[in-house]
């Protein structure tokens, strides 16, 4: 019997040996991200252990803003960022710190997700349509952002020039939505996570969303060349990705109706994950769902589009394009 038990004994231990030495094989990587559903396959991807099963041991780092992702990514202070687009970023690309390797989330009409909204008062007073932020304050997190970005494409589309615009920028979407609240500014672009709270506390007017007015490529997935050079790492994070990119259009953007995803035995564990990741409830994440390519396809020619517009603006600098900042053996191109 005493033999018996030291075999016993001696096949656990060789069983949690095997089970260590997997997980010290396991290629480690951070990843920077928003609290938003922009970021929801890597959500799913995670809690769901498809990272974990892929032999990636993976840890998220979360951010109050893009461009600090993009930052923290040249620096080695994470291995791949999942954000907006930056002038910031860009010109980090363009001296080649930092490489584009996919897509993520998009400005798509249908699919609610950055929205114009107005403080109460500069409603009050005839703020009514994005259309009328000709001449008035606008909060974002930061100068050459995305939502800089989203107000130029508007300015362009209603004939009003981008200069009458005085851009407050106040480096945090919480700072943003707190001088919208406090009357400081009279309007702010907001993520509808952020700005939903507002809305129910009679603090903020909505006005219209980004991808109703201007869709757009808004998101991707990049990386330092330090990075990308540990091609199996690479390899298997998007391919993960592609995963619950797949997973994430099919379960709930397939089934969403007038912006909002029902809750059903198929889609509530999904919003239940991204709601445990966003710090919202599920009935709020329903009608916050980014649209996203279920390939992870990056709209090239969008891009293409954004950097020149920041270079124009002196946001950027000039002298690339963007055949210099993608990694083209990664991005499937759309």
């Amino acid at each position: 019997m005493i033999g018996i038990a030291r075999l016993a004994l001696a096949g656990l231990v060789a069983i949690m040996a095997m089970g260590a030495a997997r997980a010290e094989d396991a290629l480690k990587a951070k990843i920077g991200v928003l609290r938003l559903s922009s970021s929801a396959p890597v959500f799913i991807a995670q809690d769901k252990g498809y990272f974990r099963e892929a032999g990636l041991d993976v840890e998220l780092k979360f951010f109050d803003a893009a461009q600090p992702i993009a930052v923290a990514t040249t620096s080695g202070d994470i291995d791949f960022g999942v954000t907006a687009f930056t002038a910031g970023l860009y010109n980090l690309a363009g001296k080649g710190v930092l490489k584009v390797i996919g897509g993520m989330s998009r400005e798509k009409a249908g699919y609610p997700l950055i929205g114009y909204f107005a403080s109460n008062n500069a409603y009050a007073a005839g703020l009514k349509t994005p259309k009328d932020l000709a001449g008035k304050r606008v909060a974002m997190t930061q100068v050459g952002s995305s939502f800089h970005y989203s107000l130029g494409l508007l300015a362009d589309k209603y004939g009003f020039k981008l200069a009458d615009v005085k851009i407050v920028p106040l480096q945090s979407l919480s700072n943003a939505a707190a001088a919208l609240k406090g009357e400081t500014v009279d309007a702010a672009l907001l993520p509808i996570s952020t700005a939903r709270k507002l809305m129910d506390d009679g603090g903020a007017k909505f006005l219209g969303w980004v991808g109703d007015e201007t869709p757009w490529q808004l998101g991707a997935v990049f990386a330092s060349p330090k990075t990308l050079t540990n091609k199996a790492l690479v390899t298997k994070f998007l391919g993960v990705l592609a995963k619950a990119d797949r997973e994430y259009h099919d379960v709930i953007l397939a089934a969403m109706k007038d912006g909002v995803a029902p809750i059903n035995e198929q889609t509530k564990p999904l919003l239940e994950i991204i709601a445990k990741y966003t710090n919202l409830p599920v009935e709020q994440v329903v009608g916050n769902c980014a649209y996203i390519d279920p390939d992870g396809k990056l709209d090239v020619k969008n891009v293409d589009n954004q950097i020149k517009w920041l270079q124009e603006q002196g946001f950027a600098d000039k002298g690339f394009d963007v055949n210099a900042i993608i990694a083209k053996e990664f991005v499937k191109a759309d």
